[in-house]
């Protein structure tokens, strides 16, 4: 069918406008790519207003790499983004597996639990209360305890394991598979999807772990990267590891504005170098969670 007059305007005009708005909101992206891969000469010489640099260089990044304290941060946004992801994940995907099979004696009275701590938030100072006592101040663990998983996930990954034939259960109890052994070999691999989505949650959260790390981290070396990159962009003098970030970006010859925007490349690189590999399950996770009740 031949299009209209009227409905190529309409086209064009809509193509128009969501192309000014990608570029709009693109372009923060690309001016920090680009000031953190230009040379610190030729960054002076225009006053630190570049579109596209002539000359590149990754001085910014060599110096990154050299200063400890980022590479310490990096470590331990890196422990929190894998091995976190993978304890919340066990934790989440076993409570909701459990919750889903109705052989599972006090259920209803757990799911109403669970339902509970959606509903009422316990604030700051009950879970601070609970760190301390554990002995968890000032490690690297009072990130991931506290956070280990999260009553909505639970509930939405308890909906994807409802869907799971429960007869698959039985024939492998036939074939004498244990609990363990189903729940490893026959449930968990059916719900790739799922764990792909909830992964990808629990690794953008842990990755930017940032108000629990100013609760419980008060020794610089176990910060995360979201406290140091706060403490170069923002305030480099009175919070946690101040000094230290006003070093990474006053003690040397490079301009400290391509330093602070290599830092703000490296602390986004992660999650976008995976999502893309996620998308197809995360899609499909989301959608599953989100229509099964």
């Amino acid at each position: 069918m031949k299009e209209s007059l009227g409905s190529r305007l309409f086209n064009t005009c809509n193509y128009g406008v969501l192309g000014i708005i990608g570029a709009i909101t693109l372009f923060p992206l690309y001016y920090v790519f680009v000031v953190s891969f230009t040379d610190p000469h030729e960054f002076a010489d225009k006053n630190g207003f570049i579109l596209f640099p002539v000359h590149w260089s990754t001085s910014a990044y060599d110096y990154l790499f050299s200063t400890s304290a980022f590479l310490k941060a990096t470590g331990v946004s890196t422990f929190l983004a894998t091995v976190g992801t993978a304890l919340s994940l066990m934790v989440t995907s076993a409570i909701a597996f459990g919750l889903s099979r109705k052989r599972l004696r006090g259920r209803r009275f757990i799911l109403i639990g669970i339902v509970l701590t959606l509903l009422f938030n316990p604030g700051f100072i009950p879970p601070y209360l609970v760190v301390r006592e554990l002995g968890l101040i000032n490690s690297v663990w009072s990130l991931i305890v506290p956070v280990l998983t999260s009553g909505w996930y639970v509930i939405l990954m308890k909906s994807f394991f409802d869907n799971i034939p429960v007869e698959l259960e039985e024939a492998a109890m036939i074939d004498g598979s244990t609990d363990l052994g189903t729940f490893f070999r026959i449930v968990l691999p059916l719900s790739a999807p799922a764990l792909a989505a909830f992964g990808l949650f629990y690794a953008v959260a842990y990755w930017n772990t940032f108000f629990t790390a100013v609760l419980y981290i008060n020794d610089f070396a176990k910060v995360p990267l979201q406290i140091v990159l706060r403490n170069m962009l923002v305030d480099s003098s009175t919070s946690t590891g101040g000094a230290t970030a006003v070093e990474m970006v006053s003690d040397q010859q490079i301009p400290t504005q391509t330093i602070k925007m290599a830092a703000v490349v490296i602390s986004t690189l992660p999650i976008l170098c995976v999502y893309p590999f996620l998308q197809k399950h995360f899609t499909k996770g989301v959608m599953l969670g989100s229509v099964k009740g």
